[in-house]
């Protein structure tokens, strides 16, 4: 395979390797209560603090629409509480309530287990190697669909 090939093969098993991920996160949640879209706006209040919707959105990368459904989840559930924003009156600031931060912590925990367990027999040096390809491919990809939508 030559390094085109290669490298349309690794994009093309970002797909199987995400749903193998997402499946093995749904399994983690089990007994949590937590569905995998909870899990991922109580992790990001949980890596970066309070937050508005739009926020949210920004770092998970997705639809402020869809991410007010899944904030409207942890809200019910008592995981997140709102409050006021003091610079924006009408966006809410999304904070995690103790129950929510408790919980997202022992996910965390269980989580860091099985990715212990996954790096067994994988060398550092590929695990770098990996990233840094990843990370190229992603701002690549994203600079090419800027230029193409100029």
């Amino acid at each position: 395979m030559n390094k085109q090939e290669q490298l349309y093969r690794l994009i093309w098993l970002s797909r199987p390797l995400m749903q193998a991920a997402e499946a093995r996160v749904e399994q983690a949640l089990d007994g949590t209560g937590l569905t995998v879209r909870m899990r991922a706006v109580l992790e990001i209040l949980h890596v970066h603090g309070d937050a508005t919707v739009p926020e949210i959105a920004l770092k998970l990368e997705i639809q402020r629409q869809y991410v007010q459904v899944m904030v409207n989840e942890t809200l019910a559930e008592g995981l997140t509480v709102g409050g006021p924003n003091p610079r924006h009156r009408r966006s809410t600031m999304i904070a995690l309530t103790p129950k929510g931060k408790r919980l997202i912590e022992e996910v965390i925990t269980r989580e860091n287990h099985i990715v212990q367990r996954m790096a067994t027999g994988i060398r550092a040096e590929d695990i770098a190697t990996a990233l840094n390809v990843v990370t190229e491919m992603i701002a690549k990809l994203k600079a090419d669909a800027e230029d193409q939508s100029a």
